[in-house]
């Protein structure tokens, strides 16, 4: 049983699914995107919804196609290939997590 193609693979399913969401509900999907939720309703409207729920798209589409590559890889070559594939996942995780409000919503003022 390949276990790093089995993560990998559904990690990559699920990412794909995100990414039909956003794209499906466009604007409204921002609400979706973690502490944008918890702002106050006034302080919202300041920001570009579409285009927060685009980037967000586009990050989940390239979650989706690095685990995508990490399953196939580990299925063609070695079970360990899962293993760089979530490395550079966590890498671009961590890369686009920010604490701060205004760090991680500061560019999509209008």
């Amino acid at each position: 049983m390949n276990i790093g193609f089995w993560v990998c693979a559904a990690s990559s399913i699920v990412f794909l699914l995100l990414a039909l969401l956003f794209t499906l509900l466009k604007g409204k999907a921002a609400i979706l995107i973690s502490g944008f939720s918890t702002m106050p309703k006034e302080q919202r409207r300041l920001y570009d919804t579409k285009w927060m729920s685009k980037d967000h798209r586009n990050m989940f589409l390239i979650w989706t196609a690095i685990l995508g590559v990490g399953a196939l890889l580990s299925l063609l070559i070695s079970t360990y290939m899962a293993i760089p594939a979530f490395i550079v996942w966590i890498i671009m995780f961590f890369k686009d997590v920010h604490l701060d409000e205004e760090k991680a919503f500061g560019k999509y003022k209008f």
